[in-house]
């Protein structure tokens, strides 16, 4: 695990200052730090990934299928140990290994590379059914999604196919910041319960909600929590640094107005 001043580890409250060292004019603020308190949460109490061993067969696998808005991944796993923290400052420079979309062969602990949105459920499914082939009964697959990319008919296809089957291992986080061009008729959740899954809604801020509603039995069944997170929570969660251009705090109602949200939800 990583340390601060190589005196202690690095905690929530120090992730602020860890995104606050990339800068640049495409790092996705809102969408970024939308994914913040989820992604803590799962490295730091729910994951069973080391940084020693990041290759380790009976790891668990995380798929950051939200991949345009890397900020946040980056900060927590150079705070978890898995990348120094002194490549945070290069974030999106030409010879860095920190992308705008990560890259799974530059990255230490990136299982995908992603950013086009849309296939990371349906990568995460067919690593559960590989796990599965293999015999490897302990580790688990978890996937985050934008809830924008729920408009996708591969995840649709997805969402079917794993309960169908019953993969139970297989764990996908929604963030709802209510980006999504569409929707779903009674909500996200209810739509993965249709198709057989265990499914739960929760506060995506709330971190005890969060550890209960990842560590939740679900047998026999895939599990998915709904992590709903005010769109504008974004810039309090940052408050006080340069992660957020002026601009960033209000993108979503300024920039890019009702009659045009179907050109931003992609980026959600």
């Amino acid at each position: 695990m990583a340390t601060k001043t190589g005196t202690r580890p690095y905690g929530y409250d120090d992730l602020r200052g860890l995104m606050s060292r990339m800068t640049g004019d495409e790092k996705h603020g809102p969408a970024a730090t939308s994914t913040l308190d989820v992604l803590w949460v799962l490295y730091d109490r729910v994951l069973r990934i080391s940084p020693n061993a990041p290759d380790d067969p009976e790891r668990d696998r995380f798929l950051l299928s939200k991949g345009h808005g890397p900020m946040a991944y980056y900060a927590v796993l150079a705070a978890r140990g898995f990348v120094p923290e002194e490549w945070l400052t290069g974030f999106g420079a030409y010879d860095s290994p920190l992308g705008h979309h990560p890259d799974r062969t530059l990255v230490p602990g990136a299982e995908i590379g992603s950013g086009s949105l849309g296939h990371g459920l349906g990568l995460a499914v067919g690593s559960a059914l590989g796990l599965r082939a293999q015999g490897l009964t302990e580790p688990r697959v978890w996937t985050l999604v934008g809830d924008a990319e729920m408009d996708e008919g591969s995840n649709l296809e997805a969402v079917q196919y794993a309960g169908a089957v019953g993969l139970d291992r297989l764990n996908v986080v929604v963030v709802d910041n209510r980006s999504a061009t569409h929707g779903w008729p009674g909500g996200l959740a209810s739509r993965f319960e249709a198709e057989g899954w265990s499914a739960v809604t929760v506060d995506g801020r709330d971190h005890q909600a969060l550890f209960d509603a990842f560590t939740a039995p679900h047998p026999g069944r895939p599990h998915v929590v709904v992590a709903r997170v005010e769109a504008k929570d974004a810039a309090a969660v940052v408050q006080g640094t340069n992660v957020l251009r002026d601009d960033d705090e209000d993108e979503d109602e300024d920039r890019y107005p009702q009659s045009h949200h179907s050109a931003h939800s992609h980026q959600n």
